[in-house]
């Protein structure tokens, strides 16, 4: 039988595969990046691939709700590959207004006699019209009584998020940050200032039709005001000019102020950002030693490293909780020590949009006894009156502020010098993170 040509089926069947990828347990940029490697999209259909993709992800939980509203069968016990194809279809008729109501509904049909699921197509397109006339008529769906379900419901959260949320914010601190959770994140850029300057990367982007302008408080930050295309392709990143940072990371590495000629360990280094821009805050002159378990995710590190022409960066593969055991002439060696630390990522929902639903109250409480066990097995290894800072990109005071004030209360030779909580919603945007600095008296 031939298979359907419908014009635009190829970004909508890389989505529908991306989804499948994420349910089965990959995280979504990789999966991303992996099927549009395959299935080689460029520009537009590039970029629509993305934006369904990441938006349906997003969007699980209201897209399942319709679903259950519309279906026989709830969407929990729908066959996977019908529940992500309707969802790839759902997603167009309702947030992407750009795309005309015919053209989601009848490549959604398409897309499920092109890919095995033909005997299926007459569900499709009864589920999709029958959203489609509810969407016309101003129907939407059922509003929980409970707040924090509504919340839930409404962005797209888990369960056990907004009661947390709503703890730590209170009900409109809340409701701004399960928004931020769902906007579409800007693409930030980290001008390497050993080789370019921030006003030459600005013009080489310009002269290939990219915009962009300079962000406040990142001495070498850029915000691409709008993009397209495969980034490897834009001027200056063959040669090292500049690399992709979010704002809040780009935050980091200047709060341990390391100078030329320091020992310098970044201990949860891959992959790698934080630790090329230590570098380039040191002129590329310090010894610097980026630590990863992960000796694949190190290879990461060397090719940032490479790329942008750092020669003081150091790759060890080991287990940073037993450094000091692996390596003993390394106690009070390290001026600056980075602990970059492994956390539920709860700040970055808008750039990953899959971690919410891979996340768990459970997984989190895991996450705790290994952030506590690199502070205190990292400590030794810092120098008298050297600097550690404290990082991660969530926002769950577990893992962060009762982390920290623990550890100050078992170490009187600490004194914080600094404390910040960055929420996705501020003003300055980027993701939600939280820095520690400590110094040993």
């Amino acid at each position: 039988m031939t298979q359907p040509q419908t014009k635009g089926l190829a970004p909508r069947r890389l989505a529908w595969e991306v989804l499948q990828a994420v349910a089965a347990g990959a995280y979504a940029d990789v999966a991303l990046e992996r099927a549009l490697r395959e299935h080689h999209l460029t520009g537009a259909d590039r970029g629509l691939a993305t934006e369904l993709a990441y938006g349906a992800i997003r969007r699980r939980r209201p897209l399942d709700a319709w679903l259950d509203r519309l279906g026989k069968i709830p969407a929990l016990k729908q066959p996977p590959k019908l529940r992500w194809l309707l969802h790839v279809g759902l997603y167009q008729l309702f947030w992407m207004e750009r795309i005309p109501a015919s053209a989601a509904v009848n490549t959604a049909v398409d897309l499920a006699k092109a890919v095995g699921l033909a005997r299926l197509a007459p569900v499709v397109n009864g589920m999709l019209r029958s959203a489609l006339r509810a969407r016309e008529s101003g129907q939407g769906l059922d509003t929980p009584s409970e707040w924090a379900a509504a919340l839930a419901l409404e962005h797209s959260l888990p369960d056990w998020l907004p009661p947390l949320l709503l703890e730590w914010r209170g009900e409109e601190g809340a409701a701004a940050v399960a928004t931020a959770c769902n906007l579409v994140p800007c693409l930030d850029l980290r001008v390497n200032p050993l080789r370019a300057s921030r006003a030459e990367v600005m013009a080489a982007l310009a002269s290939a039709g990219i915009s962009s302008h300079p962000l406040e408080g990142c001495l070498h930050g850029l915000q691409v005001d709008g993009h397209r295309g495969d980034l490897r392709s834009w001027p200056g990143y063959e040669e090292g000019h500049w690399c992709v940072q979010d704002r809040a990371a780009q935050w980091v590495a200047p709060l341990l102020a390391a100078q030329p000629g320091d020992r310098i360990l970044d201990a949860c280094a891959a992959p790698g950002g934080k630790t090329t821009h230590l570098a380039e805050l040191v002129k590329d002159q310090a010894e610097i030693w980026a630590v990863d378990r992960s000796a694949g995710r190190l290879q990461r590190v060397a090719a940032n490293a490479a790329r942008l022409g750092h020669g003081s960066i150091q790759a060890l593969a080991a287990d940073a909780e037993q450094l000091l055991e692996d390596r003993p002439q390394w106690r009070s060696h390290f001026q600056r020590i980075l602990i970059d630390a492994p956390c539920s990522g709860l700040g970055t929902l808008a750039r990953h949009p899959d971690a919410r639903w891979r996340m768990t109250p459970a997984a989190i409480e895991g996450l705790l006894p290994l952030q506590k066990s690199l502070l205190e097995g990292l400590l030794p290894l810092l120098a008298e009156t050297g600097t550690l800072v404290y990082a991660t990109c969530t926002i769950h005071p577990a893992e962060n502020t009762a982390q920290i004030h623990g550890l100050l209360q078992h170490h009187t030779e600490l004194k914080l010098l600094e404390e910040t909580q960055r929420w996705p919603d501020a003003e300055t945007g980027g993701d939600g993170f939280y820095a520690a600095v400590l110094q040993r008296r």
